[in-house]
């Protein structure tokens, strides 16, 4: 992080612009972007030691200003802020990509079996006992048939105890 420190009003010493190098670069660790560019004006006004501290991201610009008595409380003031804020960004950008990553799931189609083979019928009404007869001679498990005296689809099925299930619609 590159980090440009002017003065208002202030001399700007060597401790002083190598304090707020070193609490900049720290900040830098939170920061994903490399080249960066902080902007830091120190000022003095009727007493009160004011920094202002500006960094340009794509996108975002994380701006902070805190004053103090002391110009090094200042500087730590404005730098928890620029943390607080640059937290609360990264916070809304990932809810943002989970919201994101959820709707497109949503609108994803399932992956569901496909159905490989189709077959057809004749469907003629018959009662249950020719319904049994008729799933025995097939040696199937269940069969599907019309019912001659309800005249609704019902399916007959064998259960795991031998007997047999009879599926009908209200």
């Amino acid at each position: 992080m590159d980090v440009i420190v002017r003065g208002k009003n202030v001399e700007i010493t060597d401790a002083l612009k190598d304090y707020v190098t070193k609490k900049m670069n720290k900040m830098a660790k939170f920061i994903d972007h490399q080249d960066v560019t902080a902007h830091v004006v120190l000022s003095v006004e009727k007493g009160r030691k004011i920094v202002e501290v500006t960094i340009p991201l794509e996108g975002f610009l994380l701006r902070a200003e805190e004053s103090n008595s002391d110009m090094y409380a200042s500087i730590d003031l404005v730098v928890d802020k620029l943390e607080r804020q640059y937290r609360k960004y990264k916070t809304r950008e990932r809810r943002k990509l989970i919201q994101e990553a959820n709707l497109q799931k949503a609108s994803e189609p399932l992956d569901l079996p496909n159905v490989v083979r189709r077959k057809t019928f004749p469907v003629k009404p018959m009662t249950l006992d020719e319904a049994l007869l008729q799933m025995d001679l097939l040696g199937h498990d269940f069969f599907a048939f019309t019912n001659a005296e309800t005249d609704s689809i019902n399916v007959l099925y064998r259960r795991h105890d031998g007997d047999y299930g009879l599926l009908e619609p209200l």
